[in-house]
């Protein structure tokens, strides 16, 4: 009876194990597939006409150019109350659009930065990404109060930031980037060991899709924000 106990004991850890995988390997389709829409936008966007559209002539933005500039940051807001409200295919749709418009508003780096500056870097925060990633997902370790830390630290950023649009300083620019590196790489994991621990076997599909995309959509910020943060470090200027 008892080594019945311990069988059955290995059967649903491994059933759990699974399970997790494939929640996980849910989480991260979202996010790849919400990285190549935004890819393919922004190549569009910064390829034809439509550029025209959002940029003046003269290099600078327009109405319409603002509008998409800000619609990523009221899209992410109301994001929160479709995943609590809304049905799954709302959920999903605010997802792709949002990845969308991040599209939209990131084309500029292809007038700004060489293709193959943009491919390495890439790879760069692909590599950084995934190690991170792999770190959040195993260690032992409760990186709450990291989290903490890591969330003053990106207010931070963000308050510097803006000052820095009225300073124009390029040591702060710098500072701030490399202050990012840190930032999102550490986010990274702490928000991988988060998604973790957000897994519930006992879940609905509709419960399970929900937390997926809410994982994808944070894991997705961390991989967009890194990637800014090391293309204006090491990005090849045209």
């Amino acid at each position: 009876m008892l080594e019945k106990n311990y069988t059955d004991v290995g059967i649903e850890k491994t059933s759990v194990d699974e399970n997790l995988r494939a929640y996980f390997v849910g989480v991260y389709n979202h996010m790849a597939g919400a990285l190549v829409i935004t890819g393919l936008v922004a190549f569009l966007v910064a390829n034809t006409s439509l550029l025209g559209l959002i940029f003046n002539p003269q290099g600078g933005m327009s109405i319409l150019g603002w509008l998409f500039l800000l619609s990523p940051l009221i899209v992410i807001f109301g994001f929160s109350w479709v995943l609590q409200r809304g049905t799954l295919g709302q959920v999903r749709g605010v997802f792709w659009l949002y990845s969308a418009l991040m599209g939209v508003s990131l084309a500029p780096i292809f007038l700004v930065y060489t293709g193959a500056s943009m491919t390495r870097v890439f790879l760069i925060t692909a590599a950084m990404f995934g190690g991170m990633g792999i770190y959040g997902m195993t260690t032992k370790r409760d990186m709450t109060s990291m989290g903490a830390f890591l969330g003053m630290g990106l207010w931070g950023i963000v308050i510097a930031g803006l000052i820095n649009l009225f300073m124009q300083s390029p040591a702060l620019y710098y500072a701030l980037s490399w202050l990012s590196v840190v930032v999102f790489t550490g986010l990274t994991a702490y928000d991988t060991q988060k998604i973790r621990q957000m897994y519930m076997s006992s879940d609905s599909t509709d419960t399970m899709t929900r937390k997926m995309v809410a994982g994808a959509l944070e894991l997705y910020l961390d991989f967009i924000n890194l990637f800014l943060a090391l293309l204006r470090l090491f990005g090849d200027r045209k």
